[in-house]
């Protein structure tokens, strides 16, 4: 069900190339990294809450882990935090799942040659392990950039500059406006409008309803997605 009443289609603008977030939107990894940082925050006595995870939602790295050290507390540096973090995906990642929809989604888009690539504020080493299971369907993207890790990326989500990189990296360049974003991050949201992109968010449930209003499109799930609605074809009936 969607989670926004549906507006007119005219404030919808038709599209050519979509970019997607990569974390709690294509793969189910949120779940993975709050399990880790619920874990890592227990060890020192300390609660990781949904508010920090809010905080980080979308952001590189580094920013994420100092965030996470700085709100809860926690007696230990960013590089021995990366440690752990490095230490936990190499056992969890490789299990992850895809996220409702996606699977259809992705290969309906595919199939109509609709150019579409994977912008993540992760970095390629833990997106690999991510995509360990799914290489087939991550075949199907023109590229991935992966900000923690991509040197063309000088600013994390919120700014811009993951998807104006992004988009530059398809091989016909297109204007931002001929960009859709699906993000499910507020942060993500952000820098997708800031870019001059339309963006649709899948957020997770607790997310506040404020945090969602500025996305031009808000669902559930990619179950619930209308490519019609920006220009791109229809699913078959």
């Amino acid at each position: 069900m969607e989670m926004r009443e549906v507006k007119d289609k005219a404030c919808y603008r038709p599209v050519t190339h979509v970019i997607f977030d990569c974390d709690g939107l294509l793969l189910d990894t949120e779940r993975l990294y709050e399990k880790i940082h619920t874990e890592l925050a227990s060890k020192y006595g300390k609660t990781y809450t949904f508010e920090t995870k809010i905080k980080i939602l979308g952001t590189p790295e580094l920013d994420s882990n100092n965030i996470i050290i700085n709100d809860l507390g926690l007696p230990i540096t960013a590089e021995e935090m990366a440690e752990y973090m490095r230490e936990r995906e190499q056992v969890l990642f490789p299990t992850v799942n895809t996220m409702p929809g996606v699977e259809r989604l992705v290969r309906h888009l595919a199939e109509h040659n609709v150019p579409i690539a994977i912008a993540t504020s992760s970095s390629m080493r833990a997106t690999r392990l991510k995509m360990s299971r799914h290489q087939e369907l991550w075949s199907l993207f023109s590229h991935t950039v992966a900000a923690s890790s991509d040197p063309e990326v000088k600013r994390g989500k919120p700014a811009p500059d993951i998807f104006l990189v992004c988009a530059c990296r398809f091989p016909d360049k297109p204007r931002p406006a001929q960009c859709l974003v699906v993000e499910d991050a507020p942060n993500g949201v952000e820098g997708a409008l800031a870019a001059g992109m339309q963006v649709v968010m899948v957020p997770d449930p607790r997310v506040p309803e404020d945090r969602t209003k500025r996305a031009t499109r808000v669902l559930a799930t990619l179950e619930d997605f209308k490519p019609q609605l920006f220009g791109l074809p229809a699913f078959p009936e």
